[in-house]
């Protein structure tokens, strides 16, 4: 038995934290996760994606994720060779269910796009899975 007690969760405002450029290639500020506050179930960060760039195609195994845009546009490929297509503007919500392909970008000429994510993953990058294999065979301007 250890003689280390630990600290009961309690509720906290947290600041985002230094913006950081994740596997996907895009800009993510974490906020709530296991590396910030002890999160074991969840994490939420806001991601921006320039105008005119995307992500790196990728997925999510065993996570779900929730996104809410808070400005901008965003288009997204998705699915099993990326044959699905949405697109997302300010005020939307988007479900990405665990282990689904995805391509985010960004279509503006000038305006990025800036969303919060949450993901059942408390980890912010553990679960990304890159699938380059697929980034070629959509276009996203």
């Amino acid at each position: 038995m250890s003689d280390r007690t630990e600290a009961a969760p309690t509720c906290r405002v947290v600041k985002t934290t230094r913006p950081f450029v994740g596997k996907q290639q895009l800009t993510y500020a974490p906020a709530i996760s296991a590396e910030t506050v002890g999160s074991s179930h969840i994490h939420m960060q806001l991601v921006t994606i320039p105008p005119r760039a995307k992500a790196v195609a990728h997925r999510h195994d065993g996570h779900e994720t929730a996104l809410y845009v808070l400005s901008g546009t965003s288009g997204m490929w998705y699915g099993e060779g990326l044959t699905e297509h949405c697109d997302c503007e300010a005020g939307d919500f988007l479900y990405i269910p665990a282990g689904v392909p995805h391509l985010p970008y960004n279509p503006s000429l000038t305006e990025p796009c800036t969303a919060v994510i949450a993901r059942t993953d408390p980890n912010e990058q553990e679960s990304v899975v890159l699938m380059p294999e697929l980034d070629g065979i959509r276009q996203t301007t």
